[in-house]
């Protein structure tokens, strides 16, 4: 049984990187982004996930690194 993309589940067409708290049900404890297979989400919205996380840290939103 596959995992449900939550992007596609809620509808969410664009990934916001303002938005911590969703961003943050995709990252580990040590604040990497989970792989597209352990998290259910598809090609192309892992690769906007990645983008919205990558933007969120440059902003200072989230941390590059926890430990």
């Amino acid at each position: 049984m596959k995992k449900q993309d939550y992007f596609k589940e809620n509808k969410i067409g664009y990934i916001d990187y303002k938005d911590v708290e969703t961003l943050r049900k995709f990252l580990t404890p040590h604040a990497r982004i989970q792989a597209g297979k352990r998290s259910g989400t598809d090609a192309k919205n892992q690769r906007m996930l990645s983008q919205a996380v990558k933007r969120a840290r440059f902003m200072g939103l989230l941390p590059y690194v926890s430990r």
